[in-house]
């Protein structure tokens, strides 16, 4: 494949994506965040990889643009080296959210290619089983089957599959996407 028809076959996948995404779940993604920020609740962004550098940037976008109180624990890497040498990758979000007092209020917006399962991304999922015991309100944009975030998220955004090797590329360019989506809502 030459790079013209790779080129066209991604844009036809984007294509294809934007076609069949979950238009519904994105609005149910849109109310919950929105009651969040109406009560006044704090949103704590996690990800992983270019899922973090992503909740960075969604960080910035919800504070200055939707007036939201919004962090990424993956933004301290002070916090998040000291929790990982402490306690072990797996509790980095976990033992992050119990210091912030996370609760009923708030919400945690997940960015996950994979959503977490029973051995991957612990630490995303040990924050969501916080989440839920803390009756905070779970978003997620995800991929794949979705995962644990499929399962146990208010609001699960499904970026739909097209292509197997181009999974990875496909949710976090969708996850900028959906959360400018969801910012400009606001």
């Amino acid at each position: 494949m030459n790079d013209k028809e790779y080129v066209e076959n991604y844009l036809k996948e984007t294509k294809t994506i934007t076609d069949t995404i979950d238009q519904d779940s994105i609005i149910k993604a849109i109310e919950v965040i929105r009651q969040v920020r109406k009560d006044k609740g704090r949103m704590f962004i996690l990800g992983v990889g270019g899922s973090a550098g992503n909740a960075s940037h969604a960080v910035n976008d919800f504070r200055k643009i939707a007036g939201m109180e919004c962090y990424a624990p993956t933004d301290n890497v002070s916090e998040l080296t000291a929790w990982t040498n402490d306690n072990g990758w797996e509790y980095t979000f976990e033992k992050w959210l119990e210091g912030s007092q996370m609760g009923e209020g708030d919400a945690i917006l997940v960015l996950s290619v994979g959503g977490g399962s029973e051995t991957t991304s612990q630490n995303i999922v040990r924050a969501m089983r916080l989440a839920e015991i803390s009756k905070t309100k779970i978003v997620s944009i995800v991929s794949r089957d979705g995962g644990i975030a499929k399962k146990l998220s208010d609001a699960c955004i499904l970026v739909p599959v097209v292509d197997d090797s181009r999974i990875t590329p496909h949710a976090e360019g969708w996850q900028g996407i959906i959360w400018h989506l969801i910012v400009n809502a606001l």
